[in-house]
């Protein structure tokens, strides 16, 4: 098929490097907006489920516990400090 193809391009080498060069685009291009954008509902890459399960067998996870205070949307439940040494000048 390939080889049926390079036959067909015309204008001599540059010709057939510049028309396979374009063939090319129109097939990532063509698979790009319209196959991939077709196929992605399809596909199973954004079904994830997240479950409580701990991973051990025959554990029901009632030994959870939900945190008493959980920390406001502004405030962050980390330092910012711990690792960030303090700035020096430079010379």
């Amino acid at each position: 098929m390939y080889g049926w193809i390079w036959r067909k391009l015309p204008l001599g080498l540059p010709g057939k490097l510049i028309g396979s060069v374009l063939l090319a685009a129109a097939a990532v291009a063509l698979l790009w907006f319209v196959v991939f954008p077709w196929a992605e509902p399809l596909l199973p890459f954004d079904d994830v489920q997240v479950t409580q399960d701990s991973g051990v067998p025959g554990d029901d996870g009632a030994g959870l516990t939900e945190p008493s205070e959980r920390p406001s949307e502004e405030e962050i439940p980390y330092s910012t400090e711990t690792n960030n040494p303090p700035s020096t000048p430079s010379r």
